[in-house]
């Protein structure tokens, strides 16, 4: 069953088992806020234990363009489709948030990026491979850490 996400009210409903689930609660928040403004689209989620195809989707970009298996467990996706534009999110409990940008007539323009919820470590995941993060600052989830990488294969 999907939920809309309030982003006037943060809610830590369906992340309460993940150990910085304000943080994580304002980091969806914010996404959800973001839609709403540029694409004036309601961001809605799912448990993750009904969105398999989701949640395969994202893991497979993940293996195949960079060989990335997250160990945290998946608490929440979301998958849609705004203007020529396919999005995936999955929320980890550790409070990871991935997204896949997917435009379907630009392959240019394809990347899957990573969003850390203040308070949680860098996971080692992403150590290993090195990437760095730029700071956002949130009036929703605190300071929010981020990072990228460009997808090249079809999917």
């Amino acid at each position: 069953m999907s939920v809309r996400v309030d982003y006037k009210e943060v809610s830590t409903i369906g992340l309460e088992e993940s150990p910085v689930a304000a943080a994580l609660a304002g980091l969806r928040a914010n996404e959800a806020r973001y839609f709403m403004n540029k694409y004036k689209h309601d961001f809605t989620v799912v448990p993750a234990g009904e969105s398999r195809e989701t949640l395969d989707y994202v893991n497979r970009i993940l293996k195949e363009e960079r060989g990335i298996e997250f160990a945290a467990r998946p608490l929440e996706t979301s998958r849609f489709q705004v203007d020529n534009i396919r999005w995936a999110f999955v929320f980890y409990e550790d409070g990871l948030a991935v997204n896949v940008m997917y435009t379907v007539d630009d392959p240019k323009k394809r990347a899957v990026g990573f969003k850390l919820s203040e308070g949680m470590d860098v996971p080692k995941e992403l150590e290993a491979k090195k990437f760095k993060f730029a700071r956002q600052k949130s009036k929703l989830a605190g300071t929010i850490r981020g990072s990228f990488f460009i997808i090249k294969g079809e999917y």
